[in-house]
């Protein structure tokens, strides 16, 4: 079968492609201690929540008939859109409306999407890419472009603290944006080190992105106002230049695929435009799922009062398992700021973080090899790729506790053949 130039680059083997089959096969098995895929926790008083949401959707005189028989418009459901600009605009004073906000099945739709609205081929023949100013970076970025060589990316700066941490910080000294940059892209928290960017680097960027004319994306699929899943300080940017973008997933409805586009008005329009053609609309059943708690601001307070206390006792209760276990051993962990992760680096590892993350696997343990995180960065040497691993802490504590110690069996051995 001869496909297009399209359809060979999505059919290669791509990370999150992996990632994904191998998340699905360990929830149709059930026996692998998944400390490796995106999924979110399942929170008892947030579920508790959707729950008596979708009852009360039901209820309704023509409510599920609705629900699931119902278009939305190319930008998403407009009550759900407008209710969101209200919030946004009360909490931080964000001057926006509706026109400002389009919806997308997940936010990996979403970034594709944005991706190739500002890189690639250009309209006059020149061709631009997205830049990662620091790696390591999201996994579903890789992939995303509609052509080869799509990407740039910086290498980090390296800040060793106390306790056996360190932290990522954007190398300013070597960051360069020239003429061939349609856009600068950043997470916040970063997917997968629980990195949090400093409001300085944040402002930083957002300056070159100005000075560049170029947009600034921000990826807020663990951040602020919801899930709220950061555990320092950390301000909320938006402005003409800025893309952000923000999701249900973790909130606790992955499996709704509701990703959101908060951008000046052409952004949004085009984000919706492209929805049409490809998707006629995106999916609604999240929207209506939140949508009173989003007019009310409970979205807010669930996230602060009960999904961000939930991962930071994870994300400490996970780095003292790590502590204890891999005493003596040459490691170290990123500071954990937020997401779901705690991302581990051994040095001097004496294979690559694939080929541990393949001997954990046959032992029913599943992790992510750092090497996947690194977009724009593919072809260039640098071992500290190789010597990195996420791990998730998403899941029940005695799985995230036999994972951590399976993890730390696995490395002892393979330091003291070296």
């Amino acid at each position: 079968m001869n496909f297009s130039k399209f359809g060979e680059k999505f059919t290669r083997k791509a990370g999150i492609t992996q990632l994904m089959d191998d998340l699905g096969s360990a929830m149709a098995g059930g026996d692998m201690l998944m400390l490796g895929g995106g999924n979110p926790a399942h929170i008892p008083e947030v579920q508790n929540l959707f729950r008596k949401r979708m009852e009360q959707l039901l209820a309704e005189p023509s409510g599920f008939e609705t629900l699931i028989g119902n278009y939305d418009g190319s930008r998403g459901n407009q009550a759900f859109v407008e209710a969101l600009a209200d919030l946004l605009r009360n909490e931080f004073g964000w001057d926006i409306t509706a026109r400002n906000i389009a919806l997308t099945n997940g936010s990996q739709n979403a970034f594709f999407c944005l991706f190739n609205l500002f890189a690639g081929e250009m309209a006059d023949g020149s061709k631009k890419k997205i830049l990662f100013p620091l790696t390591p970076e999201y996994i579903g970025y890789a992939d995303a472009g509609l052509s080869d060589n799509f990407f740039a990316a910086r290498r980090p700066s390296i800040e060793m603290l106390d306790d056996g941490l360190f932290k990522y910080h954007v190398n300013f000294d070597e960051l360069e944006v020239g003429d061939d940059i349609g856009a600068i892209c950043v997470s916040r928290p970063t997917n997968p080190t629980g990195n949090v960017l400093t409001d300085a680097e944040m402002l930083h960027l957002d300056s070159i992105a100005r000075e560049r004319g170029i947009p600034f994306i921000i990826d807020k699929a663990y951040g602020t106002p919801f899930p709220d899943i950061i555990y320092t300080e950390a301000k909320p940017i938006f402005n003409s230049n800025a893309v952000v973008c923000m999701s249900l997933s973790k909130f606790g409805l992955p499996n709704l695929r509701t990703g959101i586009v908060i951008a000046r008005e052409e952004i949004a329009s085009a984000i919706a435009d492209i929805n049409g053609v490809i998707n006629l609309a995106p999916g609604g059943i999240g929207a209506r799922m939140a949508m009173e708690m989003v007019r009310t601001g409970e979205i807010i307070r669930i996230s602060r009062e009960i999904i961000k206390p939930f991962y930071k006792r994870k994300a400490f209760q996970t780095l003292e398992l790590f502590r204890q276990e891999l005493g003596g051993l040459p490691y170290r962990i990123h500071k954990p700021e937020g997401a779901l992760f705690l991302w581990v680096w051994f040095q001097d590892l004496p294979c690559t973080a694939r080929e541990l993350y393949e001997r954990l696997k046959k032992r029913n343990c599943l992790v992510v090899p750092g090497s996947y995180f690194f977009p724009g960065l593919e072809n260039e040497e640098w071992r500290h790729k190789h010597e990195c691993i996420r791990v998730s802490f998403a899941q029940e504590d005695a799985t995230v506790e036999q994972g951590v110690k399976i993890i730390a069996d696995e490395v002892k051995k393979l330091y003291a053949v070296k």
